[in-house]
This record gives structure tokens, sequence and C-alpha cells, in this order.
């Protein structure tokens, strides 16, 4: 499936990707953050900043080795709608 260049592949790399690196950042802070049971990050936005552009190693990937053009512009898409997204609601 990854030797297909399609906007499909970049979309889901692009939305997958940067889910599994929030996750794993979480957990990572997830000892340094407890207030009464929740979890308080000082800078919320700084996880989320980590997982969006986690897009560019998979789109460097894609656009210079494999050199499959829609597949990068798929990551790529989404890394700008995610990255609006986090300076918008952040």
């Amino acid at each position: 499936m990854l030797n297909k260049d399609r906007w499909t592949l970049g979309i889901v790399i692009g939305l997958v990707l940067p889910a599994l690196v929030y996750g794993i950042v979480l957990l990572i802070l997830q000892p340094h953050g407890y207030v009464d049971g929740l979890i308080y990050l000082p800078r919320p936005k700084v996880p989320g900043m980590v997982a969006v552009f986690s897009n560019l190693i998979p789109f460097r990937f894609f656009m210079v080795n494999k050199k499959y053009d829609r597949t990068g512009r798929g990551i790529l898409l989404v890394t700008f709608v995610l990255a609006m997204m986090l300076f918008y609601f952040f």
C-alpha cells in the first residue's frame, strides 16, 4: 500500500501519525503534570505542535526519496489544516 502515489494515502498518514505522536507525548508528559487527578500542561500547545510537525518526516520521505508527489501533497494538506486548527483553537 505504501508503494502507491495517492492523495488518500497522504491524508491517512497525515492524520494517523500526529494522533500517535500526540498520544506518546501525553504519556511522556503525564507524570509531570497531575493536579487532583487531571492532567495539567503548563503549555498545552507543545504536544499539539510536536504532533502536527511530526508530519515533516514522512513528507520529506515521500517527496524526496520516493518522488511520490500526490502522497506528499496529501500529507502537506493535512499538516496545514491541523496547524491552522491548533493555532485557532488553542
